[in-house]
């Protein structure tokens, strides 16, 4: 329920200590001595190490102590020992109704920000006025709620500490959480199964494809019930490409038709490509053709083996690229991050010397756990929100 800060401590009611009667080895506390916005204590001076001669508040073990000048500096602690702080800083005693570290995420999150920079008085050190702390909204779950919203707050930030403390490998950090999201994409672990959809054995008789017994004897790991294993083969039409020859000056003159080589994937949509041939090029070469807005595309060849892209543009490739337009059955973006997730496996399976490549009967051949559509669909939906997610803390976090 919502409740006002007043309600649930004696806002400003503080307990004043001169100096002189302050022990030497007592723990002084000053407003220098807390992080702004992460509110971490910097040092802890006892008064014998620090000049003091002012009154001072007393403060307990589980008081939050909130910084009532410049709020906007987020400098909000909980007592983990006794104490005694500058006037500026106020003692909260919740007494058990609110757990310290729960209050003290109330008060440096937005809402509360916003609410002091409104109410506030002075220009240059502005001030939270005692009334307006005691009017304060402040959200109040139940006891054991508070205690799960502070656990799943402090793993948070126990993440992004870790990530602070090295940001040089944040790259790498995420780029191993998107491999593991993968894995546990396809293997039917990622989104919940729902019995309602219509089971992937059934999209494959729709297309009149036809498992072969042996294939029982290789499958990598068990599916959902719903789910099927098939072969890249099956799920719809691949081709490879080819380079007109670079001696035949008409194939590159005037050229008008994209021509997509393994440089120009980003596993991602690709939008346009580095360069073109010509319309003779593409009616006299026989391996090439316009694929369509939508198939996924691989590399096969050295080291862009088993990069990745999904057409937004009609093009022709090269000998290099694998392209696939899926039937009815596989959502292509189902497809592609499949193919994304089996990279290191493409990899292993190339074969050659100082130019690698995988051939496309290796590919069309691959295994591939088909989850019903719909769950293809939900599964995609669930990979980029979290992909997004990931990619915006990479954004944040990364040095420019």
């Amino acid at each position: 329920m919502w409740c006002r800060l007043g309600d649930l401590c004696d806002y400003g009611s503080c307990n004043n200590i001169k100096s002189s009667e302050i022990p030497n080895n007592a723990w002084i506390l000053d407003l220098e001595d807390i992080e702004k916005d992460t509110a971490k204590l910097l040092q802890r001076v006892k008064k014998a190490d620090r000049v003091t001669t002012s009154i001072r508040h007393s403060f307990f073990v589980g008081n939050v102590l909130y910084s009532k000048l410049r709020t906007y500096l987020n400098k909000v602690l909980v007592a983990d020992i006794d104490g005694f702080c500058t006037t500026e800083i106020l003692p909260l005693d919740f007494k058990g109704h609110v757990i310290p570290e729960y209050a003290r995420h109330v008060l440096m999150s937005q809402m509360s920000l916003d609410y002091t920079a409104q109410c506030g008085y002075g220009v240059k050190m502005p001030r939270l006025g005692t009334t307006d702390g005691e009017k304060a909204l402040f959200p109040l779950p139940p006891l054991t709620e508070q205690k799960r919203i502070v656990s799943v707050i402090e793993s948070a930030f126990a993440l992004i500490d870790e990530i602070e403390s090295n940001k040089l490998s944040l790259s790498q950090f995420i780029k191993q959480i998107k491999s593991e999201v993968l894995e546990l994409a396809i293997r039917g672990k990622l989104v919940p199964q729902d019995s309602n959809d219509e089971p992937a054995s059934v999209l494959l008789e729709k297309i009149k494809t036809k498992k072969t017994t042996a294939d029982i004897l290789h499958y990598p790991f068990e599916v959902p019930e719903g789910w099927v294993w098939c072969r890249l083969g099956d799920i719809g039409n691949w081709s490879a490409g080819t380079t007109p020859s670079r001696t035949n000056s008409k194939y590159y003159k005037n050229a008008t038709v994209p021509w997509l080589k393994t440089g120009d994937l980003n596993d991602s949509v690709i939008t346009n490509v580095s360069e073109y041939i010509s319309e003779h090029a593409l009616n006299e070469c026989k391996q090439l053709k316009l694929n369509s807005i939508g198939s996924v595309v691989i590399a096969l060849y050295g080291a862009t083996i088993g990069k990745c892209g999904i057409l937004n543009l009609e093009t022709t490739t090269n000998q290099a690229c694998c392209v696939c337009k899926t039937y009815p059955i596989v959502f292509n973006k189902y497809l592609f991050y499949f193919l994304l997730s089996q990279r290191e496996q493409f990899r292993n399976k190339a074969e050659g010397g100082a130019q690698p490549n995988i051939s496309k009967e290796k590919i069309v051949n691959s295994l591939l756990p088909l989850p019903p559509l719909s769950e293809q669909h939900r599964i995609v939906q669930k990979i980029e929100t979290i992909f997004q997610a990931l990619d915006s803390i990479q954004n944040n976090l990364l040095p420019c």
